[in-house]
């Protein structure tokens, strides 16, 4: 693991991440103090898109788009 000072880091960052997505991971230190370290991710820690994750876990009615239409006029039309 490296170390290096803030300055280096933002002149070569494009140069830290190849390295840290190669598996390196590096410290990042101002003036001579370990401030923070990057870290390659691992597969475990990229969020997993959950789409479509309830199909066919329940069902709609066919009629669930006019579902209480006729009381939904009764209220705007003051009746």
């Amino acid at each position: 693991m490296s170390t290096l000072n803030i300055h280096e880091a933002k002149t070569h960052f494009s140069r830290l991440v190849d390295r840290v997505g190669a598996g390196e991971s590096v410290v990042i230190a101002r003036a001579g103090k370990p401030v923070a370290k990057l870290v390659p991710l691992s597969a475990s820690d990229v969020p997993v898109k959950r789409v479509g994750f309830l199909a066919g876990a329940f069902s709609l009615p066919a009629d669930f788009d006019s579902m209480g239409q006729d009381d939904i006029v009764k209220q705007f039309d003051g009746a």
